[in-house]
């Protein structure tokens, strides 16, 4: 069973969901939280576990070999991304811009564009009890984050069967959260009762709806704003799983790195509502 969390926008309380969720079901199950926020990854901030492997991952990007080229100029036509260019007699290649499609290396005549190994990443795998936590880092600078989340979440799928996953996506609408969510049995949306909040949920529930997946909504800071998210959850037919309350404990808790659920009975409370949804609604709709 693949769970994964999002939210149209950053700060909602994604991680929050995540890591609290993923530690309270592994008090039962066997469990794999999987940070696949790549770019600014903090789920390990809340957990101490065990390093079981670290590994550096990598992308294939051409190198041109000017004494083999024949300045045919196919490798330029043949780039959708324009990470190969032909300047006079020059052939650049842009390593930002290149999605490691092959396509430049298979179709040149003469071999002078060989794809080499370009280090994007780190992943590193922790266990704790029954929860095994992966997670990757985006290396400072690296452009993509799209090519380290299919890694890691083919790293994932490799190595645990049968388990449940909770993914922890980056935030927004756009191709790393597409990467995130489409191999997902259910999504849980996290918004907040704001404009803000409001204006984000709708463009998630553009995204899933788009994806075609099953999704209902988690309200974080639940009290604090207006009544319109809940409003709009009902016109369209969201559920609505859970309701995280807006106190300062929860706050403090939160920046001090501690899980939420084993202080805050109204939290562990919530949790339990989306466990019993997710059993109940979820599981029995995976094959």
């Amino acid at each position: 069973m693949k769970i994964a969390i999002a939210s149209g926008k950053g700060g909602t309380g994604k991680t929050t969901l995540s890591v609290n969720l993923a530690s309270y079901l592994s008090e039962t199950f066997n469990v794999t939280l999987i940070d696949l926020d790549v770019e600014e990854p903090n789920a390990g901030l809340f957990l101490n576990g065990k390093k079981i492997l670290s590994e550096e991952k990598f992308k294939m990007i051409p190198e041109w070999v000017k004494d083999k080229c024949t300045l045919c100029g196919i490798c330029q036509e043949v780039c959708n991304f324009h990470a190969v260019i032909q300047l006079g007699t020059m052939i650049l290649v842009f390593p930002e811009l290149c999605h490691s499609c092959y396509a430049c290396s298979e179709l040149c005549p003469v071999d002078a564009l060989p794809a080499k190994q370009k280090k994007i990443g780190d992943l590193t795998h922790y266990k704790i009890n029954k929860l095994n936590f992966i997670e990757s880092k985006l290396t400072i600078g690296e452009e993509q984050a799209v090519p380290l989340i299919k890694q890691t979440v083919e790293y994932v799928d490799s190595h645990f069967k049968d388990q449940i996953k909770i993914y922890d996506s980056p935030p927004g609408t756009s191709c790393p959260v597409i990467e995130s969510v489409k191999g997902a049995d259910f999504v849980i949306l996290v918004t907040e009762p704001t404009p803000f909040g409001l204006n984000d949920l709708k463009l998630a529930v553009e995204t899933v709806r788009e994806l075609n997946k099953k999704f209902g909504a988690v309200i974080n800071r639940f009290g604090a704003g207006n009544n319109e998210v809940i409003d709009y959850c009902k016109k369209e037919n969201i559920p609505v799983l859970a309701k995280i309350p807006d106190k300062k404990e929860i706050a403090e808790l939160y920046s001090k790195g501690h899980l939420l659920y084993k202080e805050i009975p109204e939290v562990l409370n919530e949790l339990e509502k989306i466990k019993t949804f997710i059993f109940n609604e979820v599981k029995g709709g995976v094959k």
